[in-house]
């Protein structure tokens, strides 16, 4: 079974964040990026199911800047046998992201595809879902787990108290979170083979984005705390404050 992760290069979620002085973009300045931490889930999931069929390929996509070959690099290491970046420069707009990979997904021999439940930075949630509408494939979202047989996936997803199980005929998509999947380390060897695997690189096609930036700010700073007393003699005031200033009772 082949599987196709889609993946995206992002600022680490270490790294200190700046505006640039328009008000609509962060300073690339500095600024360290990764494979977002969701998709190295998905990354794992793949190699898992392609490891257990003894056969297959994991195959990983993404769309952005030249400096993306990096973290395709490092998704390589982990194991995956190839990778194909568009080269372009993504928007904010996750329907205009989700038709660039649909793009190229429909055409593609890819039984399963998986996406990160999310990216760190926009924390959309929304192209997986979308590219799965737009390859008319059925989709489970948040997935703990998959196993696959007989051309169906069993998905596991958890929700408030207790465990939902979906299963989708294949081909189909899937957008995975923490669960059963630890990502792997890279290996020596797996680093150094990565240098040698194929890595694709194509223009993406041209999709005018319907989603625009006009603003970003910094969350507020928030209000230091204070201390209302101590022991037991301060829980009356404590509730009270909770209850009529933080409303949160």
């Amino acid at each position: 079974m082949n599987i196709t992760v889609c993946v995206k290069r992002v600022p680490d979620t270490e790294t200190r964040i700046r505006i640039t002085d328009d008000g609509k973009d962060i300073s690339r300045d500095g600024v360290k990026y990764v494979l977002s931490p969701y998709d190295e889930f998905a990354v794992e999931a793949a190699l898992q199911l392609v490891e257990h069929a003894g056969a297959g390929e994991v195959t990983l996509l993404s769309y952005g800047d030249a400096a993306t070959t990096e973290s395709l690099r490092a998704g390589l290491a982990l194991g995956a046998h190839r990778a194909v970046l568009l080269t372009g420069d993504p928007s904010m707009d996750g329907w205009a992201t989700a038709r660039v990979l649909a793009t190229e997904l429909k055409d593609g021999d890819a039984g399963l595809v998986l996406f990160g439940i999310k990216a760190v930075d926009d924390d959309q949630q929304q192209v997986g879902p979308m590219v799965a509408e737009l390859l008319k494939r059925p989709c489970a979202s948040s997935v703990t787990a998959i196993d696959v047989a007989n051309g169906v996936a069993t998905c596991r997803r958890a929700v408030e108290g207790g465990q939902e199980v979906v299963e989708l005929d294949l081909p189909a998509v899937a957008t995975v979170t923490k669960g059963r999947y630890e990502p792997r380390y890279a290996s020596l060897r797996g680093i150094m083979m990565a240098k040698r695997k194929p890595l694709t690189e194509k223009a993406a096609p041209a999709v005018e984005p319907g989603l625009s930036v006009e603003v970003l700010r910094h969350p507020p700073r928030r209000p230091e705390g204070r201390i209302v007393g101590e022991g037991p003699p301060a829980v009356p005031e404590l509730v009270r404050l909770l209850r009529e200033e933080a409303r949160v009772l």
